[in-house]
């Protein structure tokens, strides 16, 4: 499997990588999760985006949200998803793990925290990420934050 894997600030993004990070996010988050909720947060301006293509179409795209965005003092990955397409192949690990890399790269050695949804737990846990907080409801659909030391 052939992957390219990008890593850019948000006003690096082409409009053509914008829209099919925006679509990517609206397929899975909205369509197929039935989510009703407003994707852009005015976050995304102050992150790092990976965006991993498969033969041209983006099929996995992560944001990397410095300390103090979305929590005090800590850096954190959100808007992790994966298309349909290439759920089961491994995508997803590559996805998380380049994740963890950049976020190291980019904001030095510290903990990452994740809110997740609580299908998804044993997944994140496999990376060293571990529960930090209780269930939580978000868009009709429960979560928890996990953090990895």
């Amino acid at each position: 499997m052939s992957l390219t894997k990008i890593s850019k600030a948000f006003e690096e993004l082409t409009p053509y990588e914008m829209y099919d990070m925006l679509r990517l996010r609206s397929e899975v988050f909205v369509v197929e999760q039935n989510c009703v909720f407003l994707d852009m947060d005015n976050k995304d301006q102050q992150c790092q985006h990976l965006l991993i293509y498969k033969d041209g179409e983006l099929v996995a795209t992560s944001r990397l949200v410095p300390q103090g965005v979305s929590y005090p003092g800590i850096m954190s990955i959100g808007r992790i998803v994966t298309s349909m397409a290439v759920r089961g192949t491994g995508v997803g690990r590559i996805l998380v793990d380049y994740s963890i890399e950049e976020c190291y790269r980019l904001y030095g050695q510290g903990p990452i925290k994740i809110g997740a949804q609580l299908y998804a737990k044993g997944f994140y846990e496999s990376f060293g990420f571990v529960q930090s907080g209780p269930v939580y409801d978000e868009d009709g659909i429960d979560h928890i934050k996990m953090t990895k030391e």
